[in-house]
């Protein structure tokens, strides 16, 4: 009986953390931004890497101009340029290296459109749109890392040798963080990372040798509207990429690369794919044990069968039919791994809450993972106590008697 309650425990406590994680991952990334949709550069299916390379020489800047047709779209309620630079070697605050701190390079539009509100200090002010002010915002996360008992708004973080001040902190927020590339990604900004720095993107050139290619982010009017906006809005950035001509000797174009959209209502439905995936193999997996367990019981019946050879024999005597002492040992074993079932579920859901103490991870306790073991565990008990049972009504009742 024990292979029972491990097997369930296990299924148990595997099924309420995958499910509280993807629900977690699932409204961070729809949220408050769910008519969000990130338009970024790729090359083939992935995010362009421009960490060393800096951006392909096709790719222009976007022009203001550009900006402005998108927000003109009718599907299209806000948009939004922005950079992002992930694990800046040179980010200090006082003597203290922020190295997995995200550093964005934002436009005025960039809380309103991702819909981020400033909880402390001030917003993105009008002489910033223009002038570079070497001014920032910094996130919840960074800020209890690295300001416990300290009020940021005023110290001064370095970014690449240069001090930057902070005016304002962002208030912490559900909506998935548009500046991260994937559901990777969000895991490390949110258990590892060390937080987020934004400083307008008018300043970036201070701080970097080359510009990082501009992504985007489309708030579109309504959920229908996501995929028409991403699209067009992705069609009006590409004409930012220039195609090769290999009459003019373009040997630095990279004709492999252009602007995608991608909304984040794509992206919870990808990390429900993949979590039902992984749930499934680690379930397969949790369920060798009840299958080890259903040989232990059928193990426990045959010996109990041997030890009541002489109690089955007399009550077979005394007209005890066949199909009675089947359903009887049937019984048996169905009572005993469904005792195991629920012991299992109840360890299961002790272990759940175990695991979520520990590592600080949610669970979602499902009612559907609780009555499938339940019944699976009954099932064990029909198969594995089937062979016991037919041996108990197949003795013959004389045999049974003089057995010592």
């Amino acid at each position: 009986m024990l292979g029972i309650i491990i097997g369930i425990a296990a299924i148990i406590a595997i099924v309420s953390t995958i499910e509280g994680t993807r629900e977690e991952i699932k409204n961070n990334l729809i949220g408050s931004g769910s008519n969000n949709v990130r338009i970024q550069l790729m090359r083939g299916d992935n995010p362009y890497d421009f960490t060393y390379s800096g951006a392909p020489e096709n790719v222009r800047e976007i022009q203001p101009e550009s900006k402005e047709r998108i927000k003109l779209l009718k599907e299209v309620a806000g948009c939004t340029l922005y950079r992002t630079r992930n694990y800046l070697e040179q980010l200090y605050y006082k003597d203290t290296k922020l190295q997995s701190a995200v550093v964005n390079g934002i436009d005025e539009d960039y809380f309103d459109t991702v819909g981020m509100a400033v909880a402390e200090g001030v917003g993105f002010p009008e002489q910033a749109k223009t002038g570079s002010m070497k001014i920032a915002w910094i996130d919840e996360a960074l800020r209890r890392g690295f300001f416990s008992g300290t009020e940021p708004v005023g110290e001064m973080l370095e970014i690449c040798g240069e001090q930057f001040r902070i005016v304002g902190v962002l208030a912490e927020r559900s909506a998935f963080e548009p500046t991260i590339n994937s559901v990777d990604d969000y895991m490390t900004y949110k258990k590892t990372g060390t937080g987020a720095i934004y400083i307008p993107t008018q300043a970036w050139s201070i701080c970097f040798a080359y510009d990082e290619p501009q992504n985007c982010v489309v708030r579109a009017v309504d959920t229908d509207s996501m995929t028409e906006a991403g699209k067009k809005a992705a069609d009006i950035l590409n004409e930012n990429v220039r195609r090769s001509d290999m009459t003019a000797g373009d040997a630095e174009t990279d004709d492999t690369v252009e602007y995608k959209s991608e909304s984040l209502l794509e992206q919870a439905k990808a990390l429900q794919d993949l979590s039902k995936s992984t749930n499934n193999m680690l379930i397969w997996i949790a369920s060798i044990s009840l299958l080890v367990g259903g040989i232990g019981v059928m193990n426990i019946m045959l010996v109990s069968v041997t030890e009541r050879t002489r109690e089955i024999g007399l009550k077979k005597a005394l007209g005890a039919r066949r199909g009675r002492i089947l359903s009887q040992f049937l019984t048996e074993a169905v009572v005993l791994t469904s005792i195991g079932g629920l012991l299992g579920v109840l360890s299961g859901i002790g272990l759940s809450r175990f695991i979520a103490n520990l590592a600080e991870v949610p669970v979602s306790i499902s009612t559907k993972a609780i009555v499938i073991s339940v019944v699976f565990s009954m099932l064990v008990g029909i198969i594995f106590g089937l062979i016991p049972s037919i041996k108990a009504a197949n003795l013959n009742p004389i045999d049974a008697l003089r057995y010592e």
